[in-house]
């Protein structure tokens, strides 16, 4: 039996025999000749059929297999390739000579219009369109590219557990379970885990891995489960040492996606993926907040922390000035980080932390970590937490821990910017939110 080719393989390969497997896309049924679009994982191929019944209908058995074909059945097709510039689809063909089904399809129950809620319904399916295969290929180049930055690097992969007895942040945003006789949590992030690498003399760990919020809410940007890439680092002096990996390792992923898919991604989305200059541009919070009233804006919230318009206006300002699709805000308040963020030395006020923005979104949130038990307990009780829940965590630092840092960073958010995708929905292969647990 001829091995079967991927419809991205046909363009090498010389005129004739090929097998080729995918699902229907369309069948166009004409009176003397029949065409089926042919698509797989790879591309679409049309796949063409003179009839021999049309002097005496329902005489070519071929003719009739290929008239009852339906949208999204699955077949494998033997046949003669063809090159010819006159195909618009790809200059080649596949003349039918055998045709076997190997599932059948109904009718689909969703369109290329339809809205994301239902294409959700029927993910399945929704992943068939040719723009869905490409984000997922392009975030696999994407962590492929992280991955072999961070092993070049010396860095040690890492998987921690996702079920934990105490809230690794905030309890506000805690998925409760279970657990035998007792409760568990739903990691909300990596953090103690991987600082649990250091004291351990890894030096320095990536994860990348499902982690849990139970927040609730329904913005284009947020889901309850989501994939964090995450890394930490021992020996740093500060945020910046943070900030100088994290963008350097942004640098490798988005390379390798435009080096990759730069051409199919301005084809099929119109975009023109950019490799950003370093460094990135840094603005430190209370700055950030002068460039956006100079500019006729105020952030509302009491804290202090930017909001999704001040997001998207700092955004506007550094491409204005920087030419520049990513920003580093940095030297958060105190009151709005967590315990575990350093403390400016001299200004308990503010942190050695940053949010990272990309066109105009926050990704990621990085820091210098507190390695002081003595101060990392005052601040976890500033914070309202019980230093005895944090018992397994507070005892890494009373056994030597270097100087440390790291960023926890969203890979879906990263993909549905990268793309300009209009919600994290599109660029997950199966969203959870607060009302979507299925499929």
């Amino acid at each position: 039996m001829t091995a079967r080719t991927l419809v991205k393989q046909l363009a090498a390969q010389p005129d004739g025999p090929v097998s080729v497997s995918g699902w229907v896309e369309t069948v166009r049924d004409q009176k003397k000749v029949q065409f089926v679009v042919l698509r797989d994982e790879s591309g679409a191929v049309q796949l063409v059929h003179p009839r021999t019944d049309v002097e005496e209908p329902g005489t070519d058995p071929l003719a009739t297999a290929i008239s009852a074909l339906s949208a999204g059945t699955f077949l494998t097709v033997i046949g003669e390739l063809k090159h010819d510039e006159r195909v618009k689809l790809g200059g080649l063909e596949v003349k039918i000579e055998e045709l076997e089904v190997a599932a059948a399809a109904l009718d689909i129950p969703i369109a290329d219009d339809s809205s994301i809620d239902k294409r959700l319904d029927w993910r399945f399916l929704d992943l068939r369109r040719p723009e869905q295969n490409l984000v997922f290929r392009v975030q696999t180049t994407f962590l492929h590219a992280l991955r072999t930055w961070w092993v070049e690097h010396d860095f040690i992969e890492i998987h921690t557990p996702k079920l934990m007895a105490s809230a690794s942040e905030s309890r506000a945003e805690l998925f409760e379970v279970e657990y035998f006789e007792t409760k568990a949590y739903l990691a909300q992030s990596p953090q103690f885990f991987k600082q649990m690498a250091q004291p351990a003399g890894f030096g320095k760990v990536f994860e990348v891995a499902p982690a849990f919020r139970a927040d609730p809410s329904f913005t284009s940007r947020h889901a309850t489960e989501f994939i964090s890439v995450d890394a930490e680092i021992s020996w740093v002096d500060s945020h910046e040492d943070v900030m100088a990996m994290h963008e350097q390792l942004l640098v490798a992923g988005l390379t390798a996606v435009k080096e990759k898919h730069g051409a199919e991604i301005e084809a099929t989305f119109g975009i023109e993926v950019t490799v950003p200059s370093l460094p990135f541009p840094r603005i430190p919070l209370a700055e950030a907040h002068r460039i956006l009233e100079s500019r006729g804006y105020t952030v509302p919230r009491a804290d202090g922390d930017l909001d999704p318009e001040g997001e998207r206006r700092l955004a506007e300002y550094v491409k204005e000035q920087y030419g520049h699709e990513f920003v580093f805000v940095t030297d958060y308040a105190s009151n709005i980080r967590p315990f575990y963020h350093m403390r400016h030395e001299g200004d308990a006020g503010l942190t050695n932390s940053y949010d990272l923005l990309f066109n105009g979104v926050e990704i990621s949130t990085g820091a210098q970590r507190e390695h002081r038990v003595d101060v990392l307990v005052e601040q976890a009780k500033e914070k309202g937490l019980d230093p005895e829940e944090l018992g397994f965590y507070l005892d890494f630092f009373r056994y030597g821990v270097p100087p440390h840092g790291g960023f926890g960073m969203g890979l879906n958010r990263v993909t549905m910017l990268l793309l300009h995708q209009p919600s994290i929905r599109e660029v997950t292969y199966l969203f959870r939110g607060p009302n979507r647990l299925t499929p």
